[in-house]
């Protein structure tokens, strides 16, 4: 299962999350400053869930019980759910449903990124807010090009490289190769791999596929620069509308 191996060293790895916390609370004050709760798609290890539970009921969903049994130990307060976050059904409805840090991309066709948005509308209260954000196709395809990325994180180190892996309907599929060299002692590593699935997809396709259930408030480019396919990554921030069903 993606994340196994990576989930012990997944927040050296990715350092702070401060930022991501920050631009959350920052839609929450501006959008819907009421809201009580919220629910993270794909919330890892918890590492930004837990810098938004003191004023909200938390909830976390994710695929990976490696990174689910980080996260309990992170906020031990919040609900965590072992789900496919584009199939989930919970009793509750939230009024602010988040999926960050290019978790979207991680789900490895259209349809299921569709599935998804069905569910964030069907557990979204009403007038409740929906925030992500994207990879887009162009970083993406920057990221094929480039050499791989190779870091210490302590005593440990990681090698990631991205790499096409096809393109279907219009969509650009990248197969990210996570390789972690775990210190023992001395020279001795113990080595750890991942593969993990990314779609780039088109941004007018995102925001077709969402019109008929959500309003858009706001979106903008990591950079702060126009938003567009060859942004690096892009934040989007949605409302939920009543659909109301013909009679």
């Amino acid at each position: 299962m993606v994340y196994a191996r990576f989930a012990g060293f997944y927040d050296a790895i990715m350092g702070d999350r401060t930022a991501d916390i920050d631009r959350i609370r920052g839609y929450i004050d501006r959008y819907l400053p009421s809201a009580a709760s919220l629910l993270e798609l794909g919330c890892g290890t918890g590492a930004v869930l837990a810098g938004l539970a003191d004023k909200l009921s938390a909830t976390g969903i994710d695929l990976s019980p490696e990174m689910l049994a980080v996260a309990s130990r992170s906020i031990p307060g919040a609900r965590l759910v072992q789900a496919n976050m584009a199939a989930f059904a919970l009793d509750a409805r939230f009024d602010v449903v988040i999926c960050v840090f290019d978790t979207l991309n991680h789900l490895p066709d259209f349809e299921s990124w569709q599935r998804m948005f069905e569910r964030v509308h069907e557990h979204l209260a009403d007038d409740g807010i929906f925030a992500f954000d994207v990879n887009t196709t162009g970083r993406l395809r920057r990221l094929w090009r480039g050499h791989a990325f190779a870091v210490d994180f302590g005593p440990h180190a990681v090698v990631m490289d991205v790499l096409p892996a096809g393109v279907a309907d219009g969509n650009e599929l990248s197969t990210w190769t996570v390789r972690i060299f775990e210190h023992l002692n001395g020279n001795v590593y113990r080595s750890h791999a991942e593969t993990i699935p990314e779609l780039g997809v088109p941004l007018e396709r995102i925001r077709a596929v969402l019109e008929p259930r959500f309003d858009l408030l706001e979106e903008s480019a990591l950079d702060g620069g126009p938003v567009s396919d060859d942004s690096d990554r892009v934040f989007f921030v949605y409302r939920r509308k009543a659909v109301r069903t013909l009679p």
